[in-house]
């Protein structure tokens, strides 16, 4: 059963930054320019409706944006991947989100969600879409990909409130509207079960499911057609 009570354990922002040496001789090290690479909050900070206070997105066609204003990723994921990929220090934010998130994972948040977290309110939009800036963060070619088949993605919400957050602010549901589609399903038919146009059709049909998402569904049941994840996926090293 769902779990309907968690905590934001902690809270990262960043800006947009110029990262690497475009001399080095390991393509890993070479220049790249994002705001992936986030750092830890201490104390209260004002959530508006495109982003949190001090956060920005150096990718605009496919970060941030109304529908993905805050990206959420479970606390409990960091000791798997800890062991996983040997790295004991792997900090929180290490997947470039907003929110670590205690207590709660993909299968506790659905689309359509309503949430209160400090004194503003939330919605679930979609689920993550891991992209080429997690490999390259951490130099593991393969870690996006991991991250998508593996479904420990993370999720996005939307601000339908705006307000304050803090670290060690409790998030609790509000209200669930389609409890049918946690997020950990949502991963299934968007990245494994493709064949399954119903499902995609049903999901894609939900009014608060993100835009993004809504047009690759539809682009799959009416076209045939799917987006050529590799760019995403791979990397640039």
């Amino acid at each position: 059963m769902a779990r309907t009570e968690g905590l934001v354990t902690s809270i990262q922002v960043g800006r947009p930054q110029l990262r690497g040496d475009e001399n080095a001789e390991d393509p890993w090290d070479r220049r790249w320019f994002s705001g992936f690479c986030k750092e830890p909050v201490a104390g209260p900070l004002a959530l508006r409706r495109l982003n949190l206070e001090g956060d920005a997105q150096a990718d605009l066609e496919n970060h941030g944006g109304v529908d993905k204003a805050v990206l959420c990723y479970a606390a409990a994921h960091y000791d798997v991947w800890r062991r996983e990929l040997a790295k004991p220090d792997l900090p929180f934010g290490g997947f470039g989100e907003n929110f670590t998130v205690d207590g709660l994972a993909e299968p506790d948040f659905c689309i359509g969600d309503v949430w209160s977290v400090g004194s503003a309110v939330v919605q679930v939009s979609q689920a993550r879409q891991p992209c080429w800036k997690l490999a390259r963060r951490w130099k593991i070619k393969t870690l996006a990909l991991q991250v998508q088949q593996n479904g420990r993605t993370g999720w996005y919400l939307r601000v339908l409130t705006e307000g304050v957050v803090a670290p060690r602010a409790p998030i609790t549901l509000v209200e669930r509207p389609n409890p049918a589609w946690t997020i950990a399903r949502c991963n299934r038919i968007m990245h494994v079960d493709k064949t399954d146009l119903a499902s995609a059709a049903e999901l894609a049909a939900l009014p608060t499911l993100s835009a993004s998402w809504k047009n690759t569904l539809t682009n799959r049941i009416e076209k045939g057609l799917e987006p050529d994840a590799r760019r995403r996926l791979e990397g640039r090293a």
